[in-house]
């Protein structure tokens, strides 16, 4: 397990980058988590972050077409929002681990 130091707060990551425990997450480093990889996260970037960790914590299976049905954005929007790939993206910067369905 890698560590990676995000707002002053060492965190711990798999390989891929990703939290490895979720209770760790904050605002603050899913912004700093998204600014490494040139993206600067907005107010509707981290209401979307929210409802994602919101269903994946709950036990719900996340897609994207439960995204645009989500009321926070549409299929289109989530795809601007989080430009490449989307949902593989979200879910990292929201804490939570990388869906099965992503490769």
């Amino acid at each position: 397990m890698a560590q990676k130091n995000y707002s002053g707060v060492n965190i711990s990551v798999d390989e891929e980058g990703y939290m490895t425990d979720s209770s760790q997450w904050t605002k603050e480093i899913a912004k700093e988590m998204a600014k490494e990889e040139g993206l600067n996260l907005t107010e509707e970037h981290i209401k979307l972050l929210e409802f994602i960790r919101e269903k994946v914590l709950s036990g719900s299976a996340l897609t994207i077409r439960a995204i645009g049905k989500s009321g926070f954005t549409d299929i289109k929007g989530f795809y601007q929002l989080f430009p490449g790939a989307p949902l593989k993206k979200a879910t990292k910067y929201a804490g939570v681990s990388k869906p099965s369905t992503c490769v």
